[in-house]
């Protein structure tokens, strides 16, 4: 059976459809937002023309020499460049149609009475208290249960899949201070309502109880982190029957891949209220059964988790993803979202609203290009004006329906339920146990017609794509107050991991059934499936971006020519190409207001990723592909020791672990290096640099780019040098790359 689909999903026509109060006189005059072409399309389209011309040109040149030539140099540039117009192609896509939206949300009283707005789950994900504190869950938790929405229609739903009891007594812990800290909140407007964040403020707000809820939280904090610290709780933490009995379940055959399902609901509104009297948001702990014997399909089975369970108890129509470090930075977002879900001129085709990922802590110049500026502030504005942003993993409203079919089929279900029964009752408990199970998605629709998808570690991306093959749409929301803020990688090594694991589940969209690049052009349209294929395909930068880091350098040191001299004219139309492209990128960098060292920073972090992570996410697809055992799903870390803290608000690159993902890096450092000078010496030998100028400007680059690692390689003596294994490895297969390429050239 597919099991609670009907149920689950009609509701939100009884309660998102608005009642009479937009017919009030004046109302039509109040629009919810407003939608514009950003003035930069125009421009944009002009120089995708022009450069469209550059680019066939320099085909045709390719086209040539691989006629006149008895190499293979001409078949690698080929590929190199063809590959590079394919993604230029792609990227073009989001820049055809830029847009800007406003939302007004004091407009919102006009359409719909507070009391009528629809019911928000909220959802958010953790999977192992090391590497994802629990204090920081326990923050982002708080921060959307102190939302201003009605309490009573208000639901957070917190997904432990690594089925720890330290996370479980993290919220334990949560619960007793929440109904503290609502109350402090509502009282005051606090706007900053993670704790952390709002105590931590290096301009905070003071009230009059701001040192006693602070001494609360930091008792909280210590309890938590000490329980951590010892891995286990000690009974004088316990001072409730109900916790024990709930922390009994972790036996000793309980392991984070064998264990029973536990559903622990910690608040209930209605019945347990806050210092103050008032109600509380229901909280709700879930840990989902896992079996060795039963996939569990890392992030997407969990949040099919929570759509079941959530619907056997609240059954809300609205829901909002988040990750566990992802904590609400302005308690009016779920309105904002509102201003587009409630308005009745809206396509009844929309499926979510996305809000862009921010990232709070990110030193001044970035160094590892970790707000993902090209995303939130380039490509989701460029997919608005189409079908809609891509699900970036965390900060999407959805409509619950869009999990259950395509916007025809859903529009057609009877009316669905409202729950009216008690969360704790054993009818409700039970229910919710069994759609926890591992085995309750065998012979249904789940995860392929139904919830998330599987097939792919990126979920987010994947189930987007899908949704709006089926005909739904999607808007992007971008106020000038971040909605969310989140954690950035701040060593190098978690950052070129996390990437790679990117790259693999994107890779799994691309070479799918479900390929953008066909299903996806067929289905949406040429624009929205060629701004999918871009992500898709975002790992085979690695092709060219390698060619073009070892290729012309080893040619270089064997003093072969493979570019144009620099009298002929063709040597100019890569020096228009390599010009335009990063001309257009630094103008849409510095125009948003950001400094030129960051946008230099951004893209040297650009072709870290690609060398490093997408080389070795392609490699690993390609032995999934064939059936060879790889590494697997990793978390990254959210654990940050003091000494990297401070080498990263310094601007200094963390390296400190022999790492094989930096050999690509480090290698083509090398080369570069020591090509740059081979090619200078030959220069001053024979007084030109005609025959060589193209390949000695590209090594220049790329040895300018490469400076912080010649220094983690020499000169540091830190904890986050690179280690002497990695460089000494590297140095042998420079040495090894030398020397086969002496025999072809």
């Amino acid at each position: 059976m597919d099991g609670l689909a009907g149920p689950i999903c009609g509701s939100i026509s009884s309660t998102i459809h608005l009642h009479n109060h937009h017919t009030m006189a004046g109302s039509q005059r109040l629009p919810l937002h407003t939608q514009r072409l950003m003035p930069r399309a125009g421009i944009n389209r002009a120089f995708a023309l022009l450069y469209s011309c550059a680019i066939l040109a320099l085909l045709y040149h390719h086209f040539i020499d691989l006629l006149q030539s008895t190499s293979m140099v001409p078949i690698f540039l080929l590929l190199a460049d063809s590959i590079l117009a394919f993604m230029w192609v792609t990227t073009q896509a989001f820049r055809m149609y830029p847009t800007h939206r406003q939302v007004f949300i004091e407009h919102l009283e006009h359409y719909v009475k507070e009391s009528d707005y629809p019911g928000l789950d909220v959802f958010i994900c953790t999977a192992d208290p090391y590497k994802e504190p629990p204090m920081g869950v326990v923050n982002t938790a708080l921060s959307v249960m102190a939302y201003d929405y009605p309490i009573e229609k208000l639901s957070v739903y917190v997904s432990d899949d690594g089925g720890s009891k330290l996370t479980l007594f993290a919220f334990m812990e949560a619960a007793r201070f929440a109904a503290h800290w609502l109350p402090y909140c509502r009282k005051n407007k606090v706007v900053e309502r993670c704790p952390k964040a709002h105590f931590g403020s290096s301009n905070p707000s003071r009230f009059p109880e701001t040192d006693q809820i602070k001494t609360m939280y930091e008792s909280m904090r210590v309890r938590v982190e000490n329980v951590i610290k010892r891995g286990s709780i000690s009974h004088d933490y316990i001072t409730k029957q109900g916790e024990s009995e709930a922390l009994s379940r972790w036996t000793d055959g309980f392991t984070p891949q064998n264990h029973p399902s536990v559903v622990q609901v910690l608040l209930e509104n209605g019945k347990d209220n806050d210092a103050t009297g008032h109600g509380m948001p229901n909280l709700v702990y879930i840990s989902r059964e896992k079996s060795t014997d039963s996939p569990h399909h890392f992030k997407a089975g969990a949040l099919n988790v929570l759509l079941r369970v959530s619907a056997t108890m609240t059954n809300a129509p609205v829901i909002l993803t988040l990750d566990s470090d992802m904590y609400s930075n302005d308690p009016q977002t779920p309105l904002r979202a509102l201003c587009y879900l409630l308005d009745p001129s809206m396509d009844p085709k929309l499926g979510y609203v996305q809000f862009p990922q921010v990232f709070h802590g990110i030193n001044k110049n970035d160094i590892y290009g970790g707000e993902l500026r090209h995303v939130f502030e380039v490509h989701m504005p460029g997919m608005d004006w189409l079908a809609g942003p891509i699900h970036a993993g965390s900060g999407g409203f959805f409509r619950r329906r869009v999990f259950y079919g395509c916007p025809s089929e859903t529009l057609e279900m009877n009316q669905g339920r409202q729950v009216s029964h008690s969360i704790k009752s054993r009818e409700v408990l039970e229910m919710a146990h069994h759609v926890a199970g591992c085995k309750y998605e065998n012979q249904t629709k789940w995860g392929r017609k139904m919830g998330f998808r599987y097939g792919s570690l990126v979920e987010d991306l994947y189930t987007s794509c899908l949704l709006q093959c089926e005909g739904w749409k999607s808007i992007y929301c971008n106020p000038k107050r971040p909605a969310f803020l989140g954690k950035s990688p701040i060593n190098l090594h978690d950052f070129l991991n996390q990437t790679m694991r990117w790259s693999v589940g994107l890779l799994e969209v691309a070479f799918s059934r479900y390929s953008p690049i066909t299903f996806g052009v067929q289905s949406i349209s040429l624009l929205s499936g060629l701004c999918f294929a871009h992500y898709t395909f975002w790992p085979i930068w690695a092709i060219p971006v390698t060619i073009y880091a070892f290729l012309p350098q080893l040619a270089l040191l064997n003093s072969a020519s493979i570019f144009p001299k620099i009298s002929d004219p063709w040597c100019w139309l890569y020096v228009v190409l390599f010009l335009g492209a990063y001309g257009q990128d630094y103008l849409e960098f510095v125009l948003s207001g950001r400094p030129t060292q960051r946008w230099w920073n951004h893209q040297r972090a650009w072709m870290m990723r690609v060398l490093s992570s997408f080389t070795f996410g392609l490699v690993e697809f390609l032995l999934k592909y064939v059936g060879i055992s790889t590494f697997g799903f990793n978390v990254t870390s959210k654990v940050v020791e003091e000494e990297q803290r401070k080498r990263y608000q310094k601007g200094i690159f963390e390296f400190g672990v022999p790492s094989p993902v930096f050999l690509p890096l480090t290698t083509a450092a090398i080369i570069n290096l020591v090509a740059f000078l081979s090619g200078f010496a030959q220069a001053c030998r024979q007084r030109s640099i005609e025959d060589v100028f193209l390949q000695m400007c590209l090594a220049g680059f790329a040895v300018v780019n490469c400076c912080p690692v010649y220094e983690a390689m020499a000169w540091r003596r830190d904890q986050g040098k690179l280690p002497l294994k990695i460089t000494v490895i590297s140095v042998v297969l420079a040495w090894a790359l030398y020397s086969a390429s002496s025999m072809a050239f």
